[in-house]
């Protein structure tokens, strides 16, 4: 029943759905978490450790945040497989000319697939980055989560990846969520306004949640 469910376009479209929501409520929560770091090292340094330590003394320590990170894996690469499925299930219905020119799509239609790319190379970038501290900028600081998100946007090319990934995002999610929002039945013609607006705003509340943090160490307010 679920390989049934897997091979139509129907299930694919589902999968991308829910895989979608799933990645989106983390970015809420991640963005949020973020956003500590204007209360300064100390409220920021203790979030992040709180993550480390979340359900204790029930969980062992880091087992709750590496469930969070199983299912996230889980999700980017169910959301990421059914995407290219459907994209070349797509390109072999097409004929291959057509008679009449099709109407352009908007922008964020057109870049969803660029899109998915770039977020995909920054994931690995910013884990690279600020959780293994491979690629990090300076040394890296154990346990300092602080001073290494100051180091990483103090240098050009750390706010350059960070904010051209989450410009990509703010399209993502704002095409995104109003597609996931048909597949799962939710849209309608009285709603579907409604839901475009919905997803607007969460674009732009993800995209400004996140810019700010390079935009306050590169104008001081956080150092």
């Amino acid at each position: 029943m679920a390989r049934t469910v897997w091979d139509s376009s129907v299930g694919k479209k589902a999968v991308m759905a829910v895989s979608g929501i799933v990645m989106l409520l983390y970015l809420v929560v991640h963005m949020i978490g973020n956003l500590k770091i204007f209360f300064g090292p100390g409220e920021f340094n203790h979030y992040a450790h709180w993550l480390r330590t979340l359900g204790e003394p029930f969980m062992h320590y880091e087992w709750t945040l590496w469930m969070i990170r199983v299912v996230l894996v889980a999700a980017v690469v169910a959301h990421a497989v059914s995407a290219y499925q459907l994209s070349r299930r797509d390109l072999r219905a097409r004929p291959s000319k057509y008679v009449h020119r099709k109407a352009r799509a908007s922008y964020a239609t057109r870049t969803m697939r660029w899109g998915g790319v770039i977020l995909g190379l920054f994931i690995v970038w910013h884990l690279l980055d600020l959780t293994t501290g491979t690629v990090h900028a300076g040394g890296f600081q154990e346990g300092h989560p602080y001073q290494n998100v100051v180091d990483t946007f103090s240098t050009w090319y750390g706010n350059v990846v960070y904010i051209v990934a989450v410009l990509a995002l703010g399209l993502h999610v704002r095409h995104g969520f109003f597609s996931a929002a048909q597949t799962l039945g939710a849209g309608s013609r009285t709603r579907n306004r409604a839901l475009r607006a919905v997803a607007d705003v969460l674009a732009l509340l993800l995209t400004a949640g996140f810019v700010a943090v390079p935009v306050g160490v590169m104008t001081g307010v956080v150092s």
